[in-house]
């Protein structure tokens, strides 16, 4: 199933296969001492550079591609 990136440098969307793309997570403690999570794929683009897609956590669970 290919996600869509948008490419910033280049100004424009990208579609990437699942064999390009990872996930991840980012964790982050709020002032008041909650932790927020965000979900994200990540992609390698042909010359090398990285593009960051946020998603939703059940977007997250059902792509079954290597966690970074």
């Amino acid at each position: 199933m290919p996600v869509e990136f948008y490419d910033v440098k280049n100004r424009k969307k990208v579609a990437l296969q699942d064999s390009q793309i990872s996930k991840t997570s980012y964790s982050s403690t709020t002032k008041s001492g909650a932790v927020r999570t965000r979900y994200a794929f990540r992609g390698k683009l042909s010359d090398g550079r990285n593009v960051t897609k946020f998603c939703k956590k059940t977007d997250w669970d059902a792509m079954n591609v290597p966690v970074e």
